[in-house]
């Protein structure tokens, strides 16, 4: 069973706010939990290097989802820019291929033998918000949405890369196909008290527990609570009594 620090460990606060200022405010209301912070696109256009580097001051693992997609030479320079912020974790799209995945492992160790720390990098396999009409009928891939988020996650695996950003109803059948050590990190996490809002492929904290994954994304379940720390002080006590 999970000691609290080590559920919260386990838990990516989404910080998906307009401004820094904002993201500040949850800050303080969540001092002294070491949750891991995720940082998306919104923030970090918004609020800079300079905001990830406040959450490294502030003790806190980070998260840099920026979801990369270009031509493998773009990707090893965003990397590498990426890397020498000092994140622990940020990501690119598996649809990219695997020459731009390597691309951005190549802009990771150019960081890291100028002194930077290593970051993990994973991929991006189907968002949680795609449905099997959508994968099929808009994107234009065939098959089921777990047979795409497979082939994915074999490719990032074959590519170097430490695990992927999949739904936590792919955890068990990735870690089959890629090994307990292949990292998941899954999106679409709500406690059964919390509103679905706009995802499709959702799970419980404790069911994606028992699933196997190793880190789970909340956002709006905590971010948008009246109390957040409340909230995410419920989510730690389920994870922690979850057998």
């Amino acid at each position: 069973m999970l000691t609290k620090d080590q559920a919260a460990g386990r838990i990516m606060v989404a910080l998906d706010y307009p401004d820094a200022g904002s993201a500040d405010k949850l800050l303080r209301e969540l001092e002294g939990i070491p949750c891991y912070m995720k940082v998306g696109m919104q923030l970090f256009y918004a609020a800079g290097p300079s905001f990830v580097d406040s959450l490294k001051r502030q003790g806190y693992r980070v998260f840099l989802d920026v979801k990369m997609h270009d031509i493998p030479n773009t990707v090893k320079g965003g990397a590498n820019s990426i890397t020498k912020l000092g994140v622990d974790m940020f990501n690119v799209h598996a649809a990219g291929g695997s020459a731009m995945m390597k691309a951005a492992l190549e802009g990771v160790e150019a960081a890291v033998a100028g002194g930077a720390e290593r970051p993990a990098v994973i991929a991006v396999t189907q968002l949680t918000s795609t449905s099997q009409e959508v994968l099929n009928g808009e994107i234009g891939i065939a098959g089921t949405v777990e047979q795409a988020v497979l082939r994915y996650a074999k490719l990032a695996q074959e590519a170097g890369l430490h695990g992927v950003v999949a739904s936590p109803i792919e955890v068990e059948a990735i870690k089959a196909a890629c090994g307990a050590s292949f990292q998941t990190v899954t999106p679409g996490i709500r406690p059964s008290w919390a509103a679905v809002n706009d995802q499709s492929r959702i799970m419980t904290p404790s069911d994606a527990l028992a699933q196997g994954t190793d880190y789970m994304v909340i956002g709006r379940p905590i971010t948008a609570a009246p109390s957040p720390r409340e909230a995410l002080e419920k989510i730690i006590e389920e994870m922690t009594t979850h057998e």
